[in-house]
């Protein structure tokens, strides 16, 4: 009796050995890619764009979309931050717009080593728009209407006052001689409801991203005024004149990417970059960044977070140019 005791704790034993890698894998929590906004809007582009990306990449699971459109991206930040055990398949997606709020102070008290960067991938560049009906058929248009009446002309924008929509219009604004807090602009959440805000004429003009006019500017009721690049884009924008072409030197890139929370361990963190690496190294990928309106832009790992370190640093020195933050 007790040889058969024996065999049938060994037999269990075994069993359970053998479920154990399978268990573990079970409970390895799903992957998502965690939306600081509202659908429709550039955000939303960043994590769709990683979702197809990273399809078919060993090691990779699929990605979810969460949403969490508070407060221009405080809210995810602080979520991460505080959770004590970083969760090892959450990333968070970031642009330019978020470090600047990072250097305003609007994401709290809270520095560029709070959370581990992990990949920039693509860019894009700020844009001006009105509806295609709109009078305004140039930049020179819209600025001319403002300086006439600042209070006449309403401007849809992402964020509130010193978010990047609004530094955009104030850079504008100031080059025409016009005080940029006499202008008149909606605060929305996210490019998808500048877009839907205009189409009914709640706002007048919009400033936003190329990314996002390539997502609504296909039906022929969007007239985009400036692309905020160098110099003309390549692509289905490439009939839209600079603002610098247009007598405004104003030049505005948006990176696009993902980071992770602090706690994340750091093998979980390295498999991730590696991961971004592979995705970007794809000819495929090139193919979905440029039908995602972006451009390339390539950093991971510790290269990002010192490139962000840098870029919070600029940002706060043109903020103090509007006084929206005391100089340091």
């Amino acid at each position: 009796m007790w040889a058969m005791n024996l065999l049938r704790a060994l037999l269990a034993f075994l069993l359970l050995a053998s479920f154990a890698p399978f268990a573990a894998a079970q409970a390895q929590p799903d992957a998502q890619c965690l939306i600081p906004s509202k659908p429709g809007g550039a955000m939303d582009l960043t994590c769709k764009l990683v979702r197809k990306g990273m399809a078919g990449t060993p090691g990779v699971p699929e990605l979810k979309l969460s949403y969490m459109p508070v407060r221009v991206g405080a809210v995810a930040w602080r979520t991460r931050v505080s959770q004590p055990r970083g969760e090892p398949n959450t990333l968070v997606a970031f642009s330019g717009g978020s470090v600047l709020n990072l250097a305003l102070g609007k994401f709290g008290k809270a520095e560029v080593g709070d959370v581990r960067w992990v990949a920039a991938f693509g860019a894009d560049y700020g844009m001006i728009a009105v509806r295609a009906d709109s009078p305004y058929r140039t930049l020179g248009h819209l600025v001319a209407a403002l300086k006439r009446d600042p209070q006449r002309v309403l401007i849809g924008m992402s964020g509130t006052v010193g978010s990047q929509d609004w530094i955009k219009m104030a850079m504008l604004a100031r080059l025409a001689g016009i005080d940029p807090r006499k202008l008149r602009f909606v605060a929305l959440e996210g490019g998808g409801e500048q877009f839907v805000a205009m189409q009914a004429d709640h706002v007048q003009a919009i400033s936003g991203d190329t990314s996002e006019a390539l997502l609504y500017s296909g039906d022929g009721k969007v007239r985009v005024l400036a692309v905020l690049s160098e110099r003309r884009l390549p692509g289905a924008l490439a009939a839209v004149p600079t603002a610098r072409e247009q007598g405004f030197d104003v030049v505005w890139p948006v990176i696009r990417g993902v980071w992770m929370g602090p706690g994340v361990p750091e093998a979980d963190y390295r498999r991730w970059v590696a991961a971004f690496a592979h995705m970007e190294a794809k000819p495929e990928f090139a193919r979905m960044r440029e039908q995602a309106g972006l451009y390339p832009f390539s950093l991971t790992g510790d290269a990002l977070a010192a490139y962000v370190k840098k870029a919070v640093v600029d940002y706060h020195r043109q903020a103090t140019q509007f006084k929206l933050v005391r100089e340091r």
